[in-house]
């Protein structure tokens, strides 16, 4: 989607709000001149207009923390931009992960996302040495047989009292059954919308 954004506001500025794709943490804010933004988009690198030095910062040009751009949106008023990115590395030059001192962590049902774009990574790279490696080349069949493996374990703890054995083997059914989408080329998303229309449905 073109965006046609309003330069003219803050004498040829907009700000910038920089997001953790995966997390959705806020990691920080900067500003935007018509370069920096062109920049931006090219590069798939976030670069501001340092008003302190007068030039274009690509963040990391120097500490080599770059962030990735994944997508850029613009407000209702084309004069604010909320760019979505995956930080290299801590974004704050204090060492920390944000510039607001929070720790740039997926928190429960967010990192089941984060987990799955982790192996969709794997899948791409396939490491030596991967638990997960290993499964995407035993095929599709093994993968599945293992998922139902780890329902029939996940089933005999739910008849004890153990909340630790039990939780233990959900969180394993849970992370095979995200090999298994991926496998199948399939997000977690996929299945969140299907649950979401027969939501409607009913």
């Amino acid at each position: 989607m073109e965006i046609n954004l309003n330069f003219s506001k803050l004498g040829g500025l907009v700000p910038a709000v920089i997001q953790d794709v995966l997390t959705g943490k806020i990691l920080m804010i900067g500003f935007m001149n018509e370069e920096a933004y062109n920049k931006t988009v090219e590069s798939r690198l976030v670069t501001f207009f340092s008003r302190t030095r007068n030039r274009l910062w690509t963040k990391g040009e120097e500490s080599g923390n770059h962030l990735d751009v994944v997508e850029i949106l613009a407000d209702c008023d084309n004069d604010t931009l909320l760019v979505k990115a995956r930080p290299r590395g801590p974004v704050c030059h204090t060492g920390m992960d944000t510039c607001f001192g929070e720790k740039n962590e997926a928190d429960g049902v967010q990192f089941i996302e984060y987990l799955q774009n982790l192996i969709i990574r794997r899948k791409i790279e396939m490491p030596e040495g991967s638990y997960t490696t290993k499964l995407f080349r035993s095929g599709i069949n093994k993968i599945a047989q293992k998922v139902g493996e780890e329902a029939v374990e996940l089933v005999i703890e739910a008849k004890d009292e153990a909340d630790d054995l039990f939780l233990n083997e959900a969180a394993d059914l849970v992370y095979h059954f995200l090999v298994l989408l991926t496998a199948r080329n399939r997000h977690l998303n996929d299945v969140g919308k299907v649950l979401q229309e027969r939501h409607k449905e009913s």
